[in-house]
């Protein structure tokens, strides 16, 4: 039997052995280690200089209680953890030299891991973003639905997509750069996207799906061209994946919002779509030696 604690690994295919049974549990609040999990386990090796990502999984009695990830020159993502379980997980990183810029958790856990992060080496966290992670309950298309349809976007709008990406990627000030030669590593990459087209054929909204895992599909981005808000373009392209993902066989579909933005947590409400937690991001500095 494994010793109680937490155990860290860098193989990918090693740590879902022992820790994907725990992560298809919670399909919901999993999403983002099934699909971070999913995309590492398909890739081909990593080029050599590059750092690899650390997995680290919780055992208590010989289960699997929470689990982690850590990509190169990222933060921490974790499962939910009770205070006791943070404060160990970060005296555990802490005693092995782990630098940490940010943690990302549901709101609990990340405020419990950034105080016990500061007790354990004396950084500083600061709030940078509250997320809400909503489930599909209902589908419900809105009324009217907008004149138009939607459409998979095809290889030869690439172009197109990537522009799209680049303002969504602005909008929510995230630093990244989207084009012909940096898209392959980009967390855009991987996911199929529709638009949603007026009946002249003109694009007027994009949505995003990740590759369905552990029966759960995320829709991300949603995006409008702000000229174009206020129509009802984004909800319906939203039900047109949400509605997609379901027939492909997904048992349970989530997405992420800004928890702070009244307008796109209404929208998302108005087609079905459940709060279930509130996620939090918290940045960390330290005092320079």
């Amino acid at each position: 039997m494994r010793s109680d604690g937490w155990h860290l690994t860098e193989d990918v295919e090693e740590f879902l052995a022992r820790a994907g049974d725990f992560l298809r549990s919670r399909p919901a609040m999993h999403t983002m280690a099934l699909s971070v999990t999913e995309k590492l386990r398909t890739l081909t090796t990593a080029a050599d200089g590059v750092p690899a990502p650390v997995f680290g999984r919780l055992e208590q009695a010989g289960e699997v209680r929470a689990t982690f990830y850590r990509l190169p020159s990222r933060g921490l993502s974790v499962t939910p953890l009770t205070p006791e379980q943070a404060d160990g997980l970060a005296a555990h990183l802490a005693g092995l030299g782990h630098p940490l810029p940010y943690v990302t958790a549901d709101h609990g856990t990340a405020t419990a891991f950034a105080e016990a992060w500061r007790r354990h080496t004396g950084a500083t966290s600061t709030f940078r973003v509250g997320l809400r992670l909503h489930r599909l309950g209902t589908l419900t298309p809105p009324e009217p639905e907008p004149a138009g349809r939607g459409r998979l976007v095809g290889e030869g709008e690439r172009e197109h997509l990537m522009r799209w990406c680049r303002e969504f990627a602005a909008d929510v000030g995230e630093a990244v750069t989207i084009d012909a030669g940096s898209w392959a590593s980009t967390r855009f990459a991987e996911k199929s996207y529709t638009f949603w087209e007026t009946p002249d054929g003109t694009p007027v909204s994009m949505a995003g799906v990740n590759p369905m895992v552990g029966g759960q599909a995320r829709i991300d981005p949603v995006y409008t061209p702000a000229h174009l808000r206020g129509r009802g373009y984004a909800a319906a392209v939203t039900v047109e994946v949400s509605r997609a993902a379901l027939a492909a066989g997904a048992e349970e579909v989530v997405l992420f919002t800004n928890a702070a933005n009244p307008t796109s947590n209404a929208l998302y409400r108005r087609v079905g779509y459940v709060p279930i937690a509130d996620w939090t991001v918290h940045d960390f500095t330290y005092a320079t030696p």
